[in-house]
């Protein structure tokens, strides 16, 4: 058990081949299911909350951890951070967001609620299709963020973009301030997804 669970590679096979198995269990324990448009909501779904919780736990890492935390680093510990971690999460960081606004448009076509939501409930009533388009609305932006404005700041106050030690600054303070932008929606954006599911 050891080996498996020193090796991040190993216990991730692990972790599915039991979710895989759990499936075959369900499967089959309740006298199997369709493989319809049901399943592939569940299907996309369970995708979506994964990369989802990759993505906001790495925004919260960021916000909760690494920013508050840097000050306290010696100087001369700090490139690990800035060489090794920091580049490692925000690859995380970013596709992730980049799969949660997939699997969630995704999710909405296959559930028939794209339209209504992008346009806010408008089209069609409000309610749930109101609240589940905040979050979506909300999700895509802080995906913007990352994309267009932490990402390319980042690059630069990380040294993977060489540029002037004031523009350096500059950047990691932008890149700071939109992660913190991401981390004030975030509570909104999942409050209105949860709603969506639950309170209509």
């Amino acid at each position: 058990m050891s080996n498996l669970l020193s090796s991040l590679p190993k216990t991730i096979h692990a972790s599915l081949l039991l979710a895989v198995i759990l499936f075959i269990g369900l499967f089959f324990g309740n006298e199997g299911f369709e493989f319809d448009r049901y399943f592939w909501s569940w299907l996309f779904r369970l995708a979506h909350v994964v990369v989802a919780i990759m993505w906001i736990g790495l925004l919260w890492y960021f916000n909760f951890v690494q920013i508050p935390n840097m000050p306290k680093i010696p100087d001369e510990q700090k490139p690990a951070i800035g060489k090794v971690i920091a580049p490692a999460a925000l690859f995380y960081f970013r596709w992730a967001a980049f799969a949660t606004i997939v699997t969630g448009l995704i999710l909405a076509g296959l559930n028939g609620y794209l339209h209504d939501a992008m346009t806010l409930g408008f089209t069609s009533g409000g309610g749930k299709n109101t609240a589940i388009g905040i979050g979506m609305w909300l999700g895509l932006y802080m995906a913007f963020n990352v994309w267009f404005i932490i990402w390319p700041n980042q690059k630069k106050a990380l040294g993977i973009v060489q540029c002037e030690p004031d523009v350096k600054a500059k950047s990691a303070r932008t890149a700071m301030l939109f992660s913190r932008t991401n981390t004030l929606l975030s509570l909104p954006m999942l409050l209105s997804m949860v709603a969506a599911q639950n309170l209509y």
